[in-house]
């Protein structure tokens, strides 16, 4: 059996190389010696029926229009997979159209897919720099953001609590929300790719699903060396541990 790791929108999704998460899950299962494909999908005609996880990334708000006409073409399909536990990763532009909405500086509004609660609203400010989330189920987790919105009514679980950085924004100390298998961040770098145990924990649910058990392979190891420098430096800087 082969996982199928759906990645919409890679070409137009992947301003801060986070479309690569796909790659990243792709990689790992492999290297634990199971079957996987990334699945590029740039229409809602090409969206196969079946997947076992979905990786939606961030992209620029010159294609924001584009890629919202095509995910709304995905929303009925999409909502399936996340109401039966289909790991979703959304990060940044991804996330907020996953969202009921995104409220652009001109006062226009964006739709989105209702998938997620919350929605995106102006910054007066761009924020940029390290984010470091303590998460109750995947540890401490970093990347950096880069944006100018905030997100806000987020009414499901948090990703996790801000140590450093923004996070939603508004005051809140909270990053990210979580519905079920689904989640939303402003973890940019790709996120997967340094904090292993995150990347771990969404292959333990696709690999169950499949009636396959996961278990990290020797690579994967040896890749978490890096991973491990990595976030030691972002902690370092910010003054943190782990």
């Amino acid at each position: 059996m082969t996982l199928e790791i759906v990645s919409i929108l890679p070409e137009l999704l992947d301003a801060n190389g986070d479309a690569q998460n796909a790659k990243v899950l792709a990689a790992r299962a492999r290297w634990a010696g199971l079957d996987a494909a990334v699945v590029r999908v740039s229409d809602a005609t090409a969206l196969p029926e079946h997947a076992d996880a979905v990786v939606i990334g961030s992209g620029s708000d010159a294609s924001l229009a584009a890629c919202a006409e095509v995910l709304h073409g995905m929303q009925q399909r999409l909502r399936e997979w996340s109401t039966v536990g289909v790991p979703i990763l959304a990060i940044g532009t991804g996330w907020e159209l996953l969202s009921w909405g995104i409220e652009l500086a001109d006062g226009s509004v964006v739709e989105g897919l209702g998938i997620l609660p919350g929605r995106a609203v102006p910054r007066s400010a761009r924020t940029t720099g390290d984010l470091v989330v303590k998460s109750p189920r995947f540890g401490t987790l970093v990347g950096f953001e880069n944006r100018h919105r905030d997100y806000v009514q987020a009414e499901g679980s948090p990703l996790g609590r801000v140590l450093a950085g923004v996070g939603n924004g508004r005051g809140s100390a909270q990053e990210g929300v979580v519905m079920g298998e689904t989640f939303g961040t402003h973890l940019h770098g790709p996120v997967l790719a340094k904090n292993p145990a995150f990347a771990d924990a969404l292959l333990g649910t696709m690999a169950a699903r499949a009636g396959l058990v996961y278990e990290p392979g020797e690579e994967a190891l040896r890749a978490d060396i890096h991973a491990r420098q990595a976030r030691a430096a972002i902690l370092a800087a910010e003054s943190l541990g782990e």
